[in-house]
């Protein structure tokens, strides 16, 4: 898939850079160290053992490179014309003692903050990186899904249970991709297969998926910093189906219980669509029959005018939040994108909310009382969930920014070319090919998305991580 790299080689500008990013940190108002008590605790954090065994089963995690993290493992096998698969999450419910300290320091943080000189773990590493993880070649505790699904990909039934397994393997995206595009086997033979025709269910439920290239800020084996952007590979958007598939399956079981949590989104309207039918036409992309699901899955990933239409087809994405309910379902179920009700609940090292969304699922499964700790706390999920998003999102953007200053600040007094993502009457988005940078700048009259522009660099502020440019 298309990548562009762009180096922030050791220099003073690097030197700069590593300032501006400690100063980041201090700036979100975000707990870092853990406190001594939170980390004893978890020290001594046992869950209990589980009556099934599911040691035999050949579970395998698939996840970025040198991730320690490992939320899920999974297992598929083929069985008559259909499959069953097997999606183990890992059993935080069991390690984290309620309303102890734990607990209490993870409601603090609400997720896992992921910077470019390290990650803010949602739980002391002792947990969220060993003994809670599914690392392979070890016994844990997990949470396991098993789906029974039809020939087209349909689920016909499923089931939770709290169960050991053992994983065998730790894959990471690329080396995996590679793997398949060679043909070789493995334990992710039918992921091609099975995540095919899960695409093909979202595509008929008329659901979308945005696929925006992924912006990354990365350590570089010298020392320096990179951005990397790049389309998700074909094993990514499938190892996601998996995930999609399961939290459909959680807020199926919640809604019938009629007490959980909920991932919601809007449906755009029609004023958001006729702005986005307008945008696609001035590219030159027009989106004219169909549902706008399927335009995005048709784009050319190689076309330059790919990027621009992505970036526009965002305002269709907006307004996802979360909704709970004790004792009668809400009138707002559906995640529009996904369309179908949907729950956080694969990730629980790394967000809060999918311990509440796996806690329910599994009482209900079990034909037991939700937890009263569930049902005391539920209500105020949400608002944790949104402080802990803002400071994530603020996060990702202001260090993106002092990088992108820190590559154009040999450039200042320079000129590029830059493509136009965005425009809006005077100012728009340009995308810089070299370096890969994404700039506010003015725009000449009558200027759209998809046009070259002759921009000159005026200034680049690393520790604000503002730049300025002019026409």
């Amino acid at each position: 898939m298309p990548q562009r790299r762009s180096h922030v080689a050791p220099s003073a500008a690097q030197t700069d850079l590593a300032s501006a990013l400690a100063a980041l940190r201090e700036s979100l108002d975000a707990p870092t160290d853990f406190p001594r008590e939170v980390l004893a605790e978890a020290e001594a954090a046992t869950a209990p053992t589980p009556a099934l065994d599911l040691r035999d089963i050949s579970f395998a995690t698939l996840d970025p490179e040198g991730s320690r993290d490992l939320d899920q493992a999974f297992h598929l096998e083929r069985r008559g014309s259909g499959y069953i698969v097997r999606y183990a999450i890992a059993d935080v419910p069991g390690f984290v003692m309620p309303g102890g300290a734990v607990d209490a320091e993870a409601r603090r943080r609400g997720q896992t903050l992921y910077a470019a000189d390290g990650s803010i773990p949602l739980h002391p590493r002792v947990l969220s990186e060993d003994r809670a993880s599914l690392l392979p070649g070890v016994d844990r505790p997990a949470l396991v899904w098993t789906f029974d699904l039809d020939s087209a990909g349909l689920v016909d039934g499923f089931r939770l249970e709290r169960a050991l397994i053992r994983s065998r393997v730790q894959l990471d995206y690329a080396t995996t991709q590679a793997a398949i595009d060679r043909g070789e086997g493995g334990p992710v033979d039918l992921l091609p297969e099975i995540g095919g025709l899960r695409i093909e269910q979202e595509r008929l439920r008329g659901g979308a998926s945005l696929n925006l290239p992924d912006e990354e800020v990365v350590r570089t084996a010298d020392g320096g910093y990179a951005i990397e952007r790049r389309h998700p590979l074909p094993v990514e958007e499938w190892n996601a189906q998996l995930s999609l598939m399961t939290g459909m399956a959680a807020a199926s079981l919640m809604l019938d219980a009629k007490i959980g949590i909920l991932r919601t989104m809007p449906q755009p309207d029609e004023q958001a669509f006729a702005t986005f039918r307008l945008q696609t036409e001035a590219l030159g992309r027009p989106w004219t029959t169909g549902r706008y699901g399927d335009y995005l899955r048709e784009l050319d990933r190689a076309d330059p005018l790919t990027l621009p239409v992505l970036q526009a087809a965002a305002t269709l994405f907006r307004g996802a939040g979360y909704v709970t309910f004790d004792g009668a379902v809400p009138a707002q179920t559906e995640q529009a994108a996904i369309a179908a009700p949907y729950a956080h609940a694969t990730a629980p090292l790394r967000r809060l909310v999918d311990r509440w969304s796996l806690a329910i699922c599994l009482a209900v499964s079990e034909g037991s009382e939700v937890p009263a700790w569930v049902r005391e706390s539920l209500a105020g999920i949400p608002d944790l969930m949104q402080e802990s998003g803002q400071r994530a999102s603020k996060l990702d953007s202001q260090t993106v920014n002092c990088v992108e200053a820190a590559l154009l600040t040999p450039l200042v007094g320079s000129t590029i070319d830059a493509t136009v993502v965005e425009a809006r009457g005077e100012r728009g988005t340009v995308q810089i090919a070299d370096p890969a940078v994404t700039a506010s700048a003015p725009l000449p009259p009558g200027t759209v998305a998809g046009a070259v522009v002759r921009l000159r660099v005026i200034s680049a502020d690393i520790a604000t991580g503002s730049v300025e440019v002019a026409l």
